[in-house]
């Protein structure tokens, strides 16, 4: 493969660039880290000492007055978002190496702009007047290869912001470029203990012994080293448009007219989706009105959003209220001029495909929930989700129906004290008074280690007994399991003991004691 021209755009210490909150913090020594250890540093914790891959202690005591933050990779890929979209503005076919370092095919824009050099200099000159992608001095190196062209970026200055390294000059440019440049460190190692220190020098070795010694991957390095990258420039794929909005020329007052206008848009919504192998399970429904955003709303699905889904949560939204006039309502004051589909989270067709004897909830079902929802709120209709606590009533979630079932307490944390298996069937809401009694009739106690003051005889879990006759024989019982919670707030701190208790009429109890009374909290059917 013949080498290709490529520019390369490169933002210097771009990480901290897009994580600094304040526009002059170029002047301050900034570091990120990851897992403790620093991920990129700013020129002026540099010039302190600090480098990549010291841990927290070592980079604070190089430089006192460094500012800590985190490496965040999602907020760096964003914010450099701008920056690509400006370069495509100019010239088609960008490839994004990592967040501040993009390459082109450098053939189209040096034909466009008149020369590779007027090239660099229009697309240096636009990054710098971008007002909102928080990039200062970008760099910008032409040479063969993307390889050779990243280094051309890196051997510029703010004073030279472009290099252009002439065609078939590349393996000179980079004969006295350090082999750490590669990106591979334990080759990199070994090359050093080696004595071959600088690309020209490993370069100079032969392929075929450096395919023999080092592999695949020592072989691609080498032939970065000699300036031969034939990897071609891969233009990204811009992602595909899902939102759908459908205008209305006449303003809608009613709902029959926006659920009308919407049939189509919900069709090409779901359809669109499809064509990219994908499904919707949560869509965000924006209203526009005559006197601007009227009411946006997410709506879940337990499985996936066809037209018909989508076109019912649009009336729903509209009536608000829940009533069955066509009027609108749910807050609107004016008519609607405009409804957007916005797919806020979609999966692959394929995760949610049904199983051979079907699955999921019922259809008919979901429908029914979903209108009750609509009418009487989001959180009126509610399903349980079993998590996390010691408490039976600890481990219930109600969740809003169509909500993701994610409960309150996490399952997999050591919960102390929780009770084993099986749950018991019925939770009183609220904790019913019992009385627990010792053989001798007297009220059985516990101590701060756990200890009984006698063995339960006779008990009454469903309140105070109005005579001895209400009291029943213990058969068995099993406990205690105690609990210390949230030790360190006055206010929620508890302290007690829960017990299973099983009468003679075999019916079997979820006891606690707290502060020397006794409750019933939930019966075992």
């Amino acid at each position: 493969m013949s080498l290709t021209r490529t520019i390369v755009v490169w933002s210097p210490d771009w990480p901290v660039v897009a994580a600094a909150p304040d526009s002059d913090s170029g002047d301050k020594p900034v570091a990120l880290f990851d897992r403790g250890r620093v991920f990129a540093c700013s020129a002026s914790a540099r010039a302190e000492g600090v480098r990549r891959g010291l841990r927290t202690r070592d980079a604070q005591s190089r430089c006192p007055g460094l500012v800590v933050l985190p490496y965040d990779p999602g907020l760096d890929a964003r914010r450099f978002e701008p920056v690509v979209t400006a370069v495509e503005a100019l010239t088609p076919g960008v490839q994004v190496i990592r967040p501040g370092t993009c390459a082109i095919r450098a053939r189209g824009p040096g034909r466009y702009f008149g020369g590779e050099e007027r090239a660099a200099q229009a697309i240096a000159t636009r990054l710098r007047t971008l007002p909102d992608c928080r990039i200062a001095s970008p760099r910008v190196g032409i040479a063969d290869g993307p390889f050779a062209a990243e280094q051309a970026a890196r051997a510029t200055t703010q004073d030279a912001p472009f290099r252009i390294v002439a065609a078939g000059e590349s393996a000179a440019f980079l004969r006295d470029l350090s082999v750490d440049l590669l990106g591979q460190p334990e080759l990199s190692c070994l090359l050093h203990r080696l004595g071959l220190r600088t690309l020209g020098a490993f370069a100079a070795l032969s392929g075929t012994d450096v395919l023999n010694r080092f592999g695949p991957i020592g072989a691609h390095a080498h032939r970065l080293a000699g300036g031969g990258d034939t990897r071609p420039v891969t233009a990204r794929r811009p992602p595909p448009e899902l939102t759908c909005w459908v205008d209305f020329d006449s303003p809608a007052d009613r709902v029959d007219q926006v659920a009308f206008g919407a049939r189509r848009a919900a069709d090409t919504f779901v359809s669109g989706l499809a064509t990219e192998g994908l499904v919707c399970t949560t869509v965000r429904i924006a209203v526009m009105t005559e006197d601007g955003p009227g009411l946006e709303r997410c709506w879940l699905h337990p499985r996936w959003f066809d037209a018909a889904d989508v076109v019912d949560r649009v009336r729903w939204q509209l009536q608000g209220n829940g009533t069955a006039t066509d009027t609108l309502s749910g807050g609107l004051t004016s008519p609607v001029v405009r409804v957007g589909l916005i797919p806020d989270e979609v999966d692959p067709i394929g995760a949610h495909a049904s199983g051979l004897w079907g699955g999921g909830p019922d259809e008919s079902v979901h429908r029914a929930l979903s209108r009750v929802q609509s009418m009487l709120g989001h959180g009126a209709v509610v399903s349980p989700v079993v998590g996390g606590g010691r408490g039976p009533a600890d481990r219930q979630t109600l969740v809003a129906w169509g909500d993701r079932p994610d409960p309150r307490w996490r399952t997999d944390a050591p919960w102390t004290g929780k009770l084993p298996a099986p749950a018991p069937t019925t939770v009183f809401p609220v904790p019913q008074p019992a009385l627990v009694l010792t053989a001798d009739r007297q009220p059985v106690g516990i101590d701060g280690r756990g200890v009984l003051s006698g063995e339960p005889a006779r008990f009454c879990p469903t309140g105070r007994p109005r005579s001895g006759g209400d009291l029943q024989p213990v058969e068995a019982w099993a406990g205690p399991w105690p609990v210390s919670e949230r030790w360190w707030d006055d206010t929620s701190a508890r302290r007690l003991a829960r017990f299973q208790v099983v009468g003679a009429d075999g019916s079997a109890w979820l006891l606690m004691v707290e502060d020397g009374q006794w409750w019933t909290e939930a019966r075992y059917d």
